[in-house]
């Protein structure tokens, strides 16, 4: 009830109609949620910056204007300075690349004299581990589940470069500026990917399926180790922005 008569509601939860029924029966004063300007296959940050300035509040969809400020480095984020983040969870299986694959790409970077560590959330400590032990990684080296999403951002912040899926690790090695490759599968990176950006790359084998599938989509299975070892070969090393990493 406390939620009632807001000055403002704004539906971040796509194009509703449930969600936007929810917020206008808590009788705001203005509510801003989308109808029919709800385009298919928009990218997502062109979508939300469209939506504010349709109604009046500017916002710019420039990929350095999406930059933020790195949280506070604590003692797990120093483990990670410079290193390449593996983060092999996703929410769903859909998007879930195998652990042996990240494995592969694991030992690749070592290889290449790079240090890597693995992250993940309180769930995915299993994992981490998993592809920890494939690779023949140190203890030390996995970072799954030893912090908060804070403290996850941190990490990031702290990295050389970020390995991932289609995830909100992605987004935040985008938001911190920091090099990263994106592993998509059932979803395109037109609405997903990170910025056209060179220190950016996505990979993608052109296939779509159900992002809430069980099972790894079959173009992400398409995406071979070696692929994604190339493109962090090619990924700048960039020097640290004031105020930002």
């Amino acid at each position: 009830m406390r939620l009632h008569g807001a000055r403002l509601a704004v539906n971040l939860h796509g194009r509703g109609p449930q969600s936007t029924a929810l917020l206008r029966a808590s009788r705001p004063r203005a509510l801003i949620a989308w109808g029919d300007g709800w385009r298919a296959e928009e990218h997502e940050v062109r979508r939300w910056c469209r939506l504010l300035t349709e109604h009046g509040i500017p916002a710019d969809p420039a990929p350095e204007r999406l930059r933020i400020p790195a949280p506070p480095a604590g003692a797990v984020a120093a483990l990670a300075r410079g290193a390449t983040v593996l983060h092999p969870g996703a929410a769903s299986g859909a998007r879930r690349w195998p652990a042996e694959r990240w494995a592969a790409v694991a030992r690749a970077e070592r290889g290449a004299g790079r240090a890597v560590v693995v992250t993940g959330g309180p769930d995915e400590v299993g994992l981490a581990r998993t592809v920890a032990t494939a690779a023949s990684l140190a203890p030390g080296a996995v970072l799954a589940g030893a912090t908060d999403l804070l403290g996850l951002a941190g990490i990031v912040a702290a990295a050389g470069r970020v390995a991932c899926g289609d995830t909100g690790v992605a987004h935040l090695a985008a938001a911190l500026g920091v090099p990263s490759v994106v592993l998509f599968g059932p979803v395109a990176p037109a609405e997903w990917g990170p910025p056209p950006l060179a220190r950016h790359v996505a990979l993608w084998a052109g296939k779509r399926g159900d992002p809430h599938g069980v099972a790894p989509g079959p173009g992400l299975l398409r995406i071979e180790p070696a692929e994604v070892s190339q493109a962090l070969d090619t990924l700048p090393v960039l020097a640290p922005a004031p105020g930002t990493r």
